[in-house]
């Protein structure tokens, strides 16, 4: 194996954009179930351009977390947008992330770096690798080790898709830091017609993971419906992954048993 493809099992993280409803949640977490997807995402805050757009479900949504996770056992990643809501989001989620906009909000940081939960960081939106290794850096030394890097797009002149992913990131973290490196291709793109190749793509560049947005009915989605894969995509995706990942000397994480669990 090249010394800068990752020996972890590779995990596939998948959700909607934003947490809907208890019955949009439930179909979605026992599809990725049946799919032996590594674990459910889903957004109970959400920081948005517009403010007119949907904002996430707030502290109502942790009840709908909390009945999901009961029913089916998933592990959840979602994202803090603020200080004030790391101790409830805490209790329902078991990766806290920090999207691109927050990766400057270094208050934010060293407050997750006083937590025990694993904190997954994008990449800011027009961040230098050395800015977001630095950033990492605020939370690290906060003395909380548990730290995944995203890379989720970056602004550039090109206007085809939302944001230009930058898949040469990953070999190019792997060879300076250890912590577990994912892509986000649905963002990455804002195309779902081009998250499948960009993730197998990011694959076959040694990424550790994937984070994919995946609505029943993408039309209908309150937030990034252009970028979401419908069910039967992301089961695809999953038997394209059984195939590619052998093929690089690797395997998917065996469901329910997120590799983030042993960092």
């Amino acid at each position: 194996m090249h010394p800068l493809v990752s020996s972890l099992p590779f995990c596939v993280i998948a959700g909607p954009c934003s947490i809907e409803s208890y019955e949009v949640l439930t179909q979605v977490a026992r599809t990725i179930q049946d799919l032996g997807v590594t674990a459910l995402r889903g957004g109970i805050y959400k920081m948005r351009t517009n403010p007119e757009s949907f904002q996430g479900l707030g502290e109502s949504a942790y009840s709908i977390v909390a009945q999901v996770k009961q029913e089916l056992g998933l592990s959840l990643v979602s994202e803090v947008t603020d200080v004030r809501q790391i101790k409830g989001l805490s209790e329902v989620a078991d990766v806290l992330q920090v999207g691109t906009r927050n990766m400057y909000n270094y208050e934010l940081l060293k407050e997750l770096g006083k937590q025990e939960k694993p904190v997954l960081l994008k990449r800011g939106l027009s961040a230098y690798l050395e800015e977001w290794l630095q950033a990492a850096n605020y939370v690290i030394q906060g003395g909380n080790s548990r730290v995944m890097l995203c890379e989720r797009g970056i602004r550039t002149f090109e206007r085809e898709t939302r944001n230009t992913l930058d898949l040469a990131a990953v070999p190019i973290l792997k060879s300076k830091v250890n912590y577990p490196i994912l892509v986000d291709p649905s963002h990455g793109t804002g195309r779902k017609d081009l998250v499948l190749p960009m993730a197998l793509a990011a694959a076959a560049a040694g990424a550790d993971g994937l984070l994919i947005e995946v609505h029943p009915n993408p039309e209908k989605a309150l937030s990034d419906g252009a970028q979401a894969l419908d069910l039967f995509e992301l089961e695809d995706l999953m038997k394209r992954l059984r195939t590619l990942l052998p093929a690089l000397g690797r395997r998917l994480s065996d469901p329910g048993i997120p590799f983030f669990s042993s960092l």
